[in-house]
């Protein structure tokens, strides 16, 4: 038997059907692209050529799509900050020019078209002569807006007017519903819908989104014939969701606004601390402003004075003072201080007190504002105690919190510690802080000694935090806060009802803009403090700038207090805060009858001609 080979497959006729298979597709993707670019071509050259032959202006335009602005939000989802959409109205002062001089040369020549320009002036309300002059001043420019940010209603009213070359682009425009309630926080954007102040500012990348880009048909009108194609998506901007309250933001706008009305002051600043957080629930600033409507607002109504004013604290500090005392290991709540006779002398200089409390301990410094008890602690020390001390809480430097514009405050140099500048230092002046700052600083005592980053954005799980003051000095400053918050404190009008409250009342003298002593009868009223006691929820700054002195109300325990009250007890209540303490009716303040200040009061000391 014989063996033969199996028949192989034919590899020639093989590679003949491939190839005919090969060259079918690439007839066939020869084809499609064909399509394609004549359909491009007819589009960008011969559509359009054909329709503007027809006098239809129908035009294939690379058009921006502007992203969506993110919405800002407190922290319970109030909207804060929203965009609208509006119409702008633009030209095409070449298109114009074309439509006026059209193509001799052209197969069918078309009558030239003249813009209204009066007309369309009246239309949108603006300068006949101005309005010619931007237009054919800039014959080869394809796009001139002549209108921004119209109700998308009166826009369509222009539009349907039909003058030659004008169209309308759907734009953005934010919208405040909160009002001045809110202005410093969230500050405003600009016609082009970027941040300019505030929130909107410091969040502006994030908020802005990214724009796109897309080509469409329109119309002479405006009207979008056909979209073409998406050449860039938009991207919507991030929604933002603040630590405020809108709730107490509002509650402590319209107190504040009215303390400094009654007290014929010059500005008035709120901020309020949650303690366990660090986030801002409340920052506000007197004089406000109408961010919806800013025409004729000053540069000055727009200064956020609350992160930005830099003032010296008066008494305030001498919370810190007294928490240095016992940080040193020299002094217990229980330490002796002899003020006798009401003053003391250091080297040329007089420091007084407004009477004389003999002797007392170191919770009656700060219950009676002793300016002569934090003399002789800082003179006890070394000289470079308290100005590190201050630098520790993180006074004369920035929180880190990022809002715009926020002030570092000032510390003396190392050259000016010396006996003078150091007593002056101990009760508060000589040195420049922030409201920002000199809550925060209160905030830490308050948060048992643990300083918390400042936020002004909502946070889910609070930061471990940094420990300044061990909790013992802490805790041991709380009784002696609560006593100025009493019938024998300076700020008994700070009290809340069912509420334990400390804090510390100051009145300073502000600086001539020389630097060269003090304004005569211009004063800052401040009151900081926390509540409740039992488990510290909020802290609170206020601060009235140039109360009225005619009645004397000008002092911290008498403007200040008051809105702390107010303010502190509806935010405690709107947070579900429980009571501390039983209900019960403010021990009254002593009517005043005479103009000595009463001992309880926190006023700054007379000086000597000698005392800076």
């Amino acid at each position: 038997m014989k063996w033969r080979l199996p028949k192989l497959p034919t590899l020639q006729k093989d590679n003949q059907d491939f190839s005919g298979r090969h060259l079918l597709l690439q007839v066939i993707l020869v084809l499609i692209f064909a399509t394609m670019a004549a359909r491009a071509t007819y589009l960008h050259i011969i559509d359009k050529d054909f329709l503007r032959r027809q006098g239809d202006a129908r035009m294939v335009r690379v058009e921006t799509i502007n992203a969506h602005r993110g919405m800002i939000m407190d922290r319970n989802g109030t909207p804060l900050a929203v965009s609208t959409p509006v119409t702008s109205l633009w030209i095409n002062p070449k298109e114009i020019y074309e439509l006026a001089h059209p193509d001799p040369q052209e197969k069918h020549p078309k009558k030239p078209v003249i813009l209204d320009v009066n007309a369309l002036a009246s239309a949108i309300g603006l300068d006949p002569v101005d309005l010619a002059n931007r237009i054919y001043k800039n014959p080869k420019k394809e796009f001139l807006y002549l209108k921004r940010h119209m109700a998308p209603d009166v826009a369509q009213v222009v539009l349907e007017r039909d003058f030659p070359a004008v169209y309308g682009i759907t734009e953005y425009r934010r919208y405040y519903p909160e009002g001045e309630s809110t202005a410093h926080v969230i500050g405003f954007t600009d016609l082009d819908d970027h941040g300019k102040e505030g929130i909107e500012l410091q969040y502006d990348k994030v908020l802005r989104g990214e724009s796109g880009q897309q080509q469409v048909i329109r119309d002479r009108k405006g009207h979008k014939v056909k979209d073409i194609a998406q050449l860039k998506p938009a991207k919507a901007g991030q929604d933002i969701f603040l630590s405020f309250d809108a709730r107490i933001q509002y509650v402590a706008n319209r107190a504040l606004a009215e303390a400094v009305a009654k007290s014929e002051a010059k500005a008035g600043y709120l901020i309020a601390l949650d303690v366990q957080t660090g986030e801002v629930l409340a920052m506000v600033n007197q004089p406000s402003y109408n961010p919806n409507n800013r025409q004729g607002v000053t540069l000055k109504q727009l200064r956020n004075s609350a992160v930005i004013d830099m003032f010296e604290p008066g008494s305030t500090m001498k919370v810190m003072t007294v928490a240095l005392a016992l940080e040193s290991g020299k002094y217990t709540p229980e330490s002796k201080f002899n003020t006798n006779p009401g003053s003391m002398r250091v080297l040329n200089h007089t420091v007084r007190d407004h009477h004389n409390y003999g002797v007392i301990d170191l919770g009656t410094i700060i219950t009676k504002s002793s300016n002569v008890g934090t003399t002789q602690i800082v003179l006890s020390l070394p000289p470079e105690a308290l100005p590190t001390f201050f630098q520790r809480f993180g006074f004369g430097q920035v929180t880190g919190s990022g809002f715009p514009g926020e002030s570092r405050g000032r510390i003396q140099a190392r050259s000016e510690w010396k006996p003078v500048q150091l007593s002056t230092m101990s009760y508060g002046n000589g040195v420049a802080v922030t409201v920002l700052q000199l809550i925060r600083a209160y905030a830490t005592i308050a948060n048992h000694g643990v300083q918390l980053p400042i936020s002004f954005t909502k946070i889910t799980h609070p930061p471990q935090g940094t420990r300044l003051i061990s909790q013992q000095i802490a805790d041991q400053l709380f009784p002696m806060m609560e006593s100025v918050v009493s019938s024998d404190g300076t700020a008994i009008k700070a009290a809340v009802p069912g509420y334990r409250v400390g804090g510390k009342t100051g009145t300073a003298r502000k600086p001539k803009e020389n630097g060269r002593g003090y304004e005569p009868g211009k004063y800052k009223a401040l009151f900081v403090g926390f509540a409740p006691m039992s488990q510290p929820r909020i802290a609170m700054a206020v601060v009235i700038d140039e109360p009225s002195t005619r009645n004397e109300g000008y002092y911290g325990g008498a403007v200040s207090a008051p809105v702390f009250s107010t303010v502190m007890g509806e935010a405690l209540r709107l947070m579900n805060v429980p009571l501390d303490k039983p209900l019960e009716a403010p021990v009254p303040m002593k009517a005043i009858k005479t103009t000595t200040p009463p001992a309880a009061l926190d006023v700054p000391a007379p000086m000597d001609d000698g005392e800076t």
